[in-house]
């Protein structure tokens, strides 16, 4: 008995070793169900935009590389970068101390002339009215008409020398207008108000112009924050459907998740034809809102959305979920495997594709269409459950 018993045992370890091994080799020849990660239909605003091809900038519409229109020393330097400055403020000046001289000699020069003209002017009265007493006095026969003659003739020279006395005043005053003006050459005044951006010389040294044709580096660089906009190019074949006036939406690097409000104001009236890239417009969007100026930059990084036409409460899946012919994978939770759908849909964008049709609220796609091997019917496991 002992002996059977024995046998037993050994024959049973022997086929539990076997069913083993079996498992084994059938769970080691088995791939198990791919892991795909699943995006929930829901309902939500869709827009048809117009994007960039390369970075936009921000930019200031109005912004001038200020220059001195002469050679000189500096002798002021009344700002420093980062002011905020008001129109006309000077802002820097070259040594004028011999302008400012003959600017002081030609308000004399006027000052004289305008009292050399009144004394001879004033004599010029007298010998009209010395003139018409003797021509009172020959017409009762108590002046001699040869006296008569005379004082007419002292009198119409004395108003030509009061009218000359009077076009010496007149030159006087140009020639001090003409002093005023290169006296105001030494000065680099704001064309309107706006910051100082950057300032390039020293008290001392030699500011020359900028010859034609010659780039040199500006006196001040200022730029006018009251006014920001974004430049930016947009392929050829989409500058069809754009008009001034559409609402934009502006992105910036320095502000990741941020987004600013914006109208389309400018589309240029022509195609860049750059060679290596593709042709495009270049486009500006304005910010509509006046208080993130504050908040910017000129020269920051920018990418913008152009709103074509937006569907709101739609039904919407993920852009990147849909493959050609609009197709994409729906998981079946009773069967849990994928069904090929081809979808009906409407608007589109980078973010969303609206579903007009084959999909309801609540059914489930795969987003992880990077799998390979992915196909209708295929078994799979959600990442998420």
């Amino acid at each position: 008995m002992a002996t059977t018993s024995g046998t037993v045992k050994k024959i049973i370890a022997a086929s539990i070793a076997v069913i083993l091994i079996v498992a084994i080799i059938y769970y080691m020849g088995t791939t198990p169900p791919p892991q795909v990660t699943l995006h929930t239909v829901t309902r939500g605003t869709v827009e048809k935009t117009v994007s960039n091809t390369r970075a936009g900038t921000v930019d200031a519409c109005r912004r001038s590389k200020l220059s001195m229109p002469i050679g000189g020393r500096v002798d002021q330097l009344l700002v420093n970068e980062g002011d905020l400055v008001k129109q006309g403020q000077v802002l820097l000046s070259l040594w004028n101390k011999d302008r400012k001289a003959m600017q002081s000699q030609a308000k004399a020069q006027l000052q004289a002339s305008r009292n050399n003209a009144k004394k001879i002017c004033i004599e010029a009265e007298n010998a009209a009215r010395e003139a018409q007493r003797l021509d009172q006095l020959h017409e009762r026969k108590l002046a001699s008409k040869e006296a008569t003659e005379l004082a007419r003739t002292r009198a119409k020279g004395s108003d030509f020398a009061c009218q000359a006395a009077r076009d010496e005043q007149q030159v006087a005053a140009s020639n001090l207008d003409a002093n005023n003006v290169l006296l105001e050459e030494t000065y680099l005044r704001a064309p309107f108000a706006g910051v100082v951006a950057e300032i390039n010389g020293e008290i001392g040294e030699y500011v020359t112009p900028s010859p034609p044709g010659v780039a040199t580096p500006p006196a001040v660089d200022l730029i006018d924050y009251s006014c920001l906009y974004v430049t930016a190019p947009i392929d050829e074949v989409d500058a069809g459907e754009l008009q001034q006036g559409l609402p934009s939406r502006i992105s910036l690097d320095a502000f990741r998740g941020e987004h600013f409000e914006g109208s389309l104001d400018r589309i240029a009236p022509y195609v860049l034809d750059l060679e290596k890239q593709a042709r495009t417009v270049e486009v500006d969007v304005a910010f509509t809102d006046p208080g993130v100026r504050s908040r910017l930059l000129v020269g920051y990084s920018a990418d913008i959305d152009i709103i074509l036409d937006t569907h709101a409460d739609v039904l919407r899946v993920p852009t990147e979920a849909v493959m050609e012919d609009n197709q994409v994978y729906r998981y079946n939770r009773d069967t849990g495997a994928l069904e090929l759908v081809t979808l009906q849909v409407g608007l589109s964008n980078w973010n969303y594709t609206e579903v007009t049709g084959n999909l309801k609220v609540g059914d489930e796609i795969v987003l992880s269409l990077d799998l390979p091997d992915l196909a209708d019917g295929l078994e799979v496991v959600p990442r998420n459950d």
